[in-house]
């Protein structure tokens, strides 16, 4: 899980090395620490000044062989990315025998989660999210899963894809012809081949469906994987049947969360498709590459493999980039913030251990756990919700001082909620809602449709009174 493939790094690494190393000289040094070992786009050594055809094709010639020699997955591929291989992966890494889930764990994730249910009502304003409750093995957790992956990981396939194709000189694409899309199909096999292994390794680990923060199984199924729960309350004091109604009544806020509030999902996918768009690659040090590219060698895999490690097509962190995360990255907060406090409020002293399981969570979260790791492999983010603490106590002192009513009401529309800043320092957004009355957030969406009419008038009227000035000009011109 270490390696990062398409190339992705460190944020922190990418700023330094872009402040410390001239362009070029820094992505090709960067070695395999900076890059994924089988970046499936670092075929462009020949895209560079001094094109050869004959070079361009001994290229392409050895890829097509390597294709072949991958078996037929990859035949039926349609998309930037093999979900076929993906799929086989990730079960590959699971082994044979996952063992089905008991009709008496099945009944005991049902209880857990309809007590889990019973306690939140108190809790919160929003009504259960959830029409169905399901105990996953972690097959299920990746059949259930794949459809939002694919949304997830299509728009970085795509783009990354698109930029290789769009930096080809033009001889080079006309000598290559439909080769190209021998390339394409090359990448969708590499991503799926690492979009394998990270699920594979995913799943084996996950808790909810919901555990990384994102609403990433089916609309109003509340999952439980009972196996990863039983490994996971291995090392812990609790007894596992507390373990299992705590983590369903995470599970059960989030669906709450995600059901009844419903921009959200999509502002939360969104931010990561807006991240996507804004990758850019530094082809720069195309040249550079090409220099070490012997074209004899790409007949050796392994020899290609190393040229692909070199970091030559490393994307580049950018500003849109940076404002997307930042949006993600204050969203789970705050969605996980909200979780937390919820649940923590509806179980109460019911559980006793409640209070160090919230700790452990926020530690593995904060930590940078497996699924973090994972996503950032995937997808080259990280989705720590760095101020996941501040987002909790936001909400603690809201709900404190102004009522679960107004807390919950805030979910109303996006432009209600605290941004980055008031995280750093809530006091000013909690006065604002509390200043301004809490009646003033019964009913967010008229209070924003007033205030929307408001500024259209305003509007209006400056429309009117400059539209009235030349009038009066030309009558006294006139006369």
């Amino acid at each position: 899980m270490s390696d990062l493939p398409f190339g992705f790094s460190n944020r922190d690494d990418d700023d330094r090395k872009r402040g410390d190393e001239p362009s070029g000289a820094g992505a090709s040094g960067a070695g395999a620490s900076g890059a994924g070992a089988n970046d499936p786009f670092g075929f462009g050594g020949a895209g560079a000044g001094g094109f050869d055809p004959a070079q361009l094709g001994q290229m392409l010639t050895s890829l097509g062989q390597m294709l072949s020699g991958m078996g037929q997955p990859g035949s039926a591929q349609s998309g930037p990315v093999n979900y076929d291989v993906a799929k086989r992966l990730a079960r590959q890494q699971l082994g044979a025998n996952v063992t089905p889930v008991s009709e008496s764990t099945v009944k005991a994730v049902a209880d857990a989660a309809h007590l889990a249910e019973l306690w939140l009502d108190g809790a919160t304003t929003l009504p259960a999210g959830a029409t169905r409750t399901a105990a996953w093995t972690a097959n299920d957790w990746i059949e259930e899963t794949l459809p939002t992956w694919k949304r997830l990981c299509d728009p970085v396939a795509e783009q990354i894809s698109g930029m290789w194709t769009a930096q080809l000189p033009e001889e080079a694409r006309e000598f290559a012809g439909p080769m190209v899309g021998m390339l394409g199909q090359m990448g969708g096999l590499a991503f799926g081949s690492q979009l394998g292994q990270a699920l594979g390794q995913l799943a084996k680990e996950v808790l909810t469906s919901t555990d990384i923060g994102l609403p990433l199984g089916p609309t109003g199924t509340a999952a439980l994987l009972p196996a990863a729960i039983s490994e996971f309350s291995a090392g812990l004091e609790q007894p596992e049947s507390e373990i299992l109604v705590f983590l369903a009544a995470r599970e059960a806020a989030h669906q709450r969360l995600f059901a009844h509030v419903p921009w959200l999902r999509q502002q939360v996918l969104g931010a990561v498709e807006d991240y996507a768009r804004g990758i850019k690659m530094d082809f720069s040090a195309l040249e550079l590459a090409a220099q070490n590219i012997d074209p004899m060698s790409l007949t050796d895999p392994s020899k290609l493999e190393e040229i692909l490690s070199q970091g030559a097509f490393e994307p580049q962190t950018t500003p849109e980039q940076k404002q997307a995360l930042e949006r993600l990255e204050t969203l789970l907060a705050l969605i996980e913030g909200w979780v937390q406090v919820v649940a923590t409020e509806a179980i109460g002293d019911r559980l006793p251990g409640a209070g160090a399981l919230a700790e452990t969570l926020i530690r593995r979260r904060a930590t940078g756990g497996p699924a973090e790791q994972t996503f950032a492999t995937l997808v080259g983010l990280e989705l720590r919700p760095r101020k996941l603490r501040e987002a909790a106590a936001l909400w603690r002192r809201l709900t404190a001082d102004a009522g679960i009513d107004a807390r919950d009401a805030i979910w109303a529309h996006p432009d209600l909620l605290p941004d980055s800043n008031d995280l750093d320092s809530p006091a000013g957004f909690i006065d604002s809602v509390i200043g301004g009355g809490v009646d003033a957030f019964d009913d967010p969406l008229a209070q924003l449709a007033e205030t929307e009419a408001r500024e259209k008038a305003e509007r209006e009227a400056a429309k009117g009174d400059g539209e009235s000035g030349p009038n009066l000009g030309k009558d006294t011109d006139a006369s």
